[in-house]
């Protein structure tokens, strides 16, 4: 046995072992639990940071898109960096506990930030930097606690629901509060993001309860931490995992660019906001949900490459058809309900990739969630040199290519040299 597999089987011990004939783990797993958990972080990152509602209120008050792109990129910072604070979430209480803490945290923070009315001081910055922190707590507890259920098959649902939650509470968010903030005070606006922060989060009280893991002294702990580590990131096969993490395949950057060409297929105004908005959000969600409820029984890695594949497909309608509406709206709903699927398994490869949580489950989750990011931000750059060589078909067909490229050289790996599958229980 070499230093590898010892490894392997040194984690393997360590995960709880459960009755094959117990039916009782398959009945309380309740994966669609954490398409509600994940909503807090949703609202702040996805909706209020990200989605677009900061920036519109910024804009009501005067300031104009370099303050903008200044305080978003800052309130961005919280989703590439919270693993140094994630660790957290696996000591002292429950994750779930620190699920509803890091939400109620945050949605305290959300809300003193809009009793301030000026988004853009100082201090109303240093808050919702706070909130946007807090927030991540919520996306460490959700990787941990979703990486100790017992069954393949329920990591993967529950990887469905989790993005659905996370690209339907943001969009939810962006609808609410943006025309809500015509109606009502800054006061009222705030508590109203608040609410929505804070409400799904206290349903982790009812999400399935988890083994308390004890390993008594301080230097036993390290030494489980330590051992988890190792069998999650110094083996050969986590090479391959983090190539899935930051190649350039399925980051869905074009999300937020595809707006800017629309009008080169002659695409208006009021059908971009239909196709990227509404209909947008509805895509994606049900692509997260319906990956998710798909039964396959090859690895997570493998079934990624191939859902990636067939999102530069949806690329290749843009590319490589005429500048025409129907290109536009087939290529963009094609692209958006395919990159839905993508970020499901996207989700299933980092818990495929992490293993049993263990003691050190939701750092461990947070470590390889953050190296995901990274495609997002370097693929922003790449769409935009090739839109601004060669316009919409460039912007699409760029990111087509080398997405291409980075999901073949892997899919060749996984079909080659990867694991043997393993049956979806």
């Amino acid at each position: 046995m070499n230093e590898i597999q010892t490894v392997g089987a040194e984690a393997a011990s360590l995960e709880p072992v459960q009755s094959p004939n117990s039916k009782e783990p398959r009945q309380a797993e309740r994966p669609w639990i954490y398409g509600l958990l994940i909503a807090p972080s949703a609202v702040v990152a996805n909706g209020v940071v990200q989605g677009g509602v900061l920036a519109y209120l910024l804009s009501q008050q005067g300031i104009g898109s370099k303050g903008q792109s200044h305080l978003v990129f800052l309130l961005a910072l919280p989703t590439w960096l919270y693993f140094l604070w994630s660790p957290i979430t696996d000591f002292f209480v429950k994750r779930r506990t620190w699920l509803v803490a890091g939400a109620v945290t945050a949605a305290a923070f959300m809300a003193i930030a809009f009793h301030l009315h000026s988004l853009s001081s100082d201090i109303s910055e240093g808050l919702m930097l706070i909130s946007a922190c807090c927030t991540q707590l919520v996306v460490s507890s959700c990787g941990g606690m979703m990486g100790a259920m017992s069954t393949e098959r329920a990591k993967r649902v529950s990887s469905g629901f989790y993005q659905a939650g996370s690209l339907g509470f943001g969009a939810l968010a962006v609808s609410a509060l943006i025309p809500l903030s015509s109606r009502v005070s800054a006061d009222k606006l705030g508590l109203a993001a608040g609410a929505m922060i804070t409400l799904p989060a206290l349903l982790a009280f009812a999400a399935p309860h988890q083994e308390t893991i004890a390993t008594g002294s301080f230097s036993a702990t390290m030494q489980r931490v330590w051992s988890e580590f190792k069998a999650t990131f110094f083996r050969w096969e986590a090479l391959p995992y983090t190539a899935c993490m930051v190649f350039p395949m399925a980051s869905g950057s074009a999300i937020g660019l595809l707006p800017g060409v629309a009008q080169q297929y002659g695409v208006n105004g009021d059908s971009v906001a239909w196709i990227n908005g509404l209909v947008g959000g509805l895509m994606m969600t049900a692509g997260a949900v319906g990956m998710g409820a798909i039964r396959y029984k090859m690895r997570a890695g493998q079934m990624y490459m191939i859902i990636a594949l067939i999102n530069c497909a949806a690329l290749a309608v843009l590319w490589l058809g005429p500048l025409k509406p129907s290109t536009y709206l087939a290529g963009t709903v094609l692209y958006l309900l395919t990159i839905g699927a993508c970020y499901t398994m996207f989700t299933a490869v980092v818990l495929e990739f992490m293993g049993h949580s263990g003691k050190s489950g939701s750092t461990r989750y947070s470590i390889i969630n953050s190296l995901g990011n990274l495609p997002v931000v370097y693929m922003l750059i790449v769409d935009g040199i090739g839109g601004e060589h060669w316009g919409g078909r460039g912007l699409a067909g760029i990111e087509c290519v080398v997405g291409a490229i980075g999901a073949t050289i892997l899919l060749s790996y996984f079909l080659t040299a990867g694991r043997s599958p393993v049956p979806a229980n």
